[in-house]
């Protein structure tokens, strides 16, 4: 077993103030040095162009490259690395797992990835200058994982495939865009309409009114769905889906066997989290390990999260938080059940020419 932690940050002012504020943090970190040489391997296949970058992400949400400007001058890159690294913008993103149930004022979401892509970054960010308040797990540092903003509006998102990629944004990007622009899963499912999608993904929003929508996206199209489960695999848009989905069907069949027994949110948790369920996976090697669990109450305001399986979910007081009440601590710790290196906190979190 492999003891991990996720920093938590906690911020309040404008995009500029965050995104320097985050390059001062990555300065010399491992998180930098390890990526650096994953890029000496996963070489993009072409160059984003800083205009076409800034005109796509100031259409959705233009706070974003105020932060990608404040991170350019800690970090003194030049603005292509910075877009390369953190802009999310024609960019790609590697396959993943995940699992997401939601229920009476509820969302649980199992992230299922590889360690040495995970960053180990939990953002609490109250913008002073535009956009809503959110909370939640950082990905490639501007986007997130999943997480809820201000109003409510929840959020986490499914891998379905990269066959055939489009000129748009990867599925973290997509995340803090909409959390940080939407009030509700109306807004949401009009804006996953709207922004151009990179990869194939199904997004799932949910709200105080604990309505769950779930939104099937590709290059190709977009579709709407309702259902209190996703996994990765379409149900609309089958012809987009990959050749092999046991993996997908069983754990989409382990949550729908065993739900009608969750009572509460503790109970979602617990089907989520714990190893025996079968929702719960190791399969880390192959991209597909579950690193964290989330879980998202609107109604009262607050987030569960635990690294690892068969933890207690730590209460995060997000309610509170954007009452001015400072969080009372600063790492979230966990074990998970693999020797892979993580970027954030080993060395060697890279590939060579071999495992690329």
């Amino acid at each position: 077993m492999k003891q991990i932690y996720s920093e938590i940050l906690s911020f309040r002012g404008n995009h500029y103030e965050f995104g320097y504020y985050q390059g001062k943090l990555l300065e010399n970190s491992l998180t930098v040095q390890n990526r650096e040489k994953q890029w000496k391997v996963r070489k993009p296949r072409f160059i984003v162009e800083e205009s076409e970058a800034k005109e796509a992400i100031t259409q959705f949400t233009p706070g974003l490259w105020q932060e990608l400007k404040g991170l350019q001058e800690a970090l003194e890159w030049p603005m292509n690395q910075v877009l390369m690294e953190f802009g999310g913008y024609r960019v790609n993103y590697n396959r993943s797992g995940c699992s997401i149930m939601t229920g009476d004022g509820y969302m649980m979401r199992n992230y299922d990835y590889m360690p040495k892509t995970y960053e180990g970054r939990y953002a609490f960010y109250q913008p002073t200058d535009m956009g809503y308040a959110t909370a939640g797990p950082t990905q490639r540092i501007t986007g997130r994982m999943d997480g809820m903003n201000e109003h409510g509006l929840c959020l986490g998102y499914n891998f379905m495939h990269r066959k055939k990629p489009g000129p748009g944004f990867i599925c973290c990007a997509i995340g803090r865009m909409v959390l940080e622009s939407c009030v509700n899963t109306k807004e949401a499912v009009a804006m996953l309409k709207e922004i151009p999608h990179r990869h194939s993904f199904s997004y799932t929003v949910f709200d105080r009114s604990s309505q769950t929508y779930i939104v099937e996206t590709s290059p190709r199209g977009v579709e709407v769905r309702q259902s209190n489960v996703c996994t990765n695999h379409f149900d609309i848009m089958t012809d987009e889906n990959r050749n092999h989905l046991e993996d997908s069907m069983k754990r989409l069949d382990a949550i729908t066997a065993q739900r009608d027994g969750v009572k509460s949110a503790y109970e979602a948790f617990r089907l989520m989290n714990d190893t025996d369920k079968g929702v719960f996976s190791k399969q880390y090697r192959n991209w597909a390990g579950t690193i964290h669990t989330s879980g998202y109450l609107p109604n009262k305001m607050k987030a569960w999260f635990a690294l690892g399986g068969d933890q207690e979910p730590v209460e995060l007081d997000f309610g509170k938080w954007l009452q001015g009440e400072e969080l009372k601590f600063d790492r979230i710790t966990g074990e998970v059940d693999t020797d892979i290196p993580f970027v954030h906190m080993d060395r060697g979190a890279y590939w060579s020419a071999k495992n690329k």
